[in-house]
């Protein structure tokens, strides 16, 4: 029964458009125009898209030349991504005046605790209003969230009224909310999973839930347990405000397809390099090297090779990641090629302390 669970106030907030709102923000030219972050050139993918330009059909990690085919008068903006940094740590500031159990996910989303805040306000849901009116009002920028009673019910719920939305699923709704959702809404379903489920008459969250958990387990693998429980609207996953990082990357897209190993060299240099100063930076060191290769059929490879000891240094990144290339011959030329560290030595931070409350019959939202 979903009443015998523990039951915390769990807020999802989600920027709108981050990167593209930052440049619209930034350059008041941009306001209203359909624009892309990235993309631009022959071989460009985009990181972000504006409202005006997700009307036509623009999303992120698509092609540019066939986002600037949908929407012919589409206007490609570099990356700032220091600017994005900056941004992101004004709005986690204002997280902190609420709760110390924040995880962030990425530069423009967030998981909050508020079950017990700072404020000392029973509402999450005046909670959410509040944080957002302020993330307006000092940064300038709109922001949608979620409130539920878990991580995956607010993640959904985040998305449900964009932008500068808010959706409030009560306890005693969250059963009945996931049941009427499309499955393509329920967060850890992908396009090819959603997919396989149409196809076996899984519509939505009540055709779902009444899949056995062998039946999900023998159709979708490890992931089958998962979507048995959370249509159930059981996940017990805490809010981490202190995630350890697991791995460290940088990659490359080249505008041309390299067809030898010689040619690659050189950008797995500037690559390594680039993995090296992130390792510098964020203060880690890591034995396990990934070199990632995408090639021009756009199938994906990976070669994996693990250090006795723990590295950071670019040289030495870069002899690994060579080792792995030289590994076994390439299928095809290559339009991708990215290094990767994990196993890395990020050791495990204290957590503030995290409290769970059972349903009660007053729960305020």
């Amino acid at each position: 029964m979903l009443t015998d669970l523990p039951i915390r106030k769990i807020i999802h907030v989600d920027m709108d458009a981050f990167y593209a709102s930052i440049e619209q923000m930034d350059n008041p030219d941009l306001k209203g125009k359909p624009i892309a972050v990235g993309g631009g050139g022959k071989r460009g993918v985009i990181s972000a898209a504006s409202y005006e330009a997700r009307k036509f059909g623009v999303k992120s990690a698509m092609a540019g030349n066939l986002a600037a085919k949908l929407c012919p008068e589409l206007i490609f903006v570099k990356h700032h991504f220091d600017r994005y940094t900056e941004i992101s740590k004004k709005i986690r500031t204002i997280f902190f005046d609420y709760t110390d159990l924040v995880e962030p996910l990425s530069l423009d989303e967030a998981y909050l605790d508020v079950t017990i805040n700072k404020k000392g306000n029973p509402s999450a849901s005046l909670i959410a209003k509040e944080i957002r009116e302020r993330i307006f009002n000092e940064v300038g920028l709109t922001a949608s969230a979620g409130v539920s009673i878990n991580k995956f019910v607010a993640k959904v719920a985040s998305d449900y009224n964009k932008p500068n939305g808010q959706k409030t699923v009560n306890p005693e709704e969250v059963l009945e909310f996931l049941e009427k959702l499309d499955i393509r809404k329920f967060y850890g379903v992908g396009k090819v999973t959603a997919e396989k489920m149409y196809q076996k008459g899984i519509f939505t969250g009540l055709d779902l839930k009444q899949k056995s958990l062998e039946y999900l387990n023998e159709n979708f693998g490890k992931s089958g347990s998962y979507y048995y429980y959370v249509v159930r609207g059981i996940h017990n996953s805490e809010v981490k405000p202190n995630r350890i990082r697991k791995s460290l990357a940088a990659e490359r897209t080249f505008s041309e397809n390299l067809s030898s190993e010689i040619f690659m060299l050189e950008k797995l240099e500037h690559i390594a390099e680039e993995v090296s100063r992130r390792l510098t930076k964020s203060k880690v060191a890591g034995k396990t090297v990934t070199l990632k290769i995408k090639y021009s059929d756009f199938t994906l490879q990976t070669r994996s090779k693990t250090l006795p000891y723990y590295i950071n240094d670019k040289h030495i990144v870069l002899d690994a990641a060579k080792d792995l290339l030289y590994q076994e011959k390439l299928s095809n030329s290559v339009r991708l090629l990215g290094i990767s560290l994990s196993n890395l030595n990020t050791e495990t931070k204290k957590k503030p302390e995290q409290k769970s409350i059972s349903v009660q019959l007053k729960f305020e939202f």
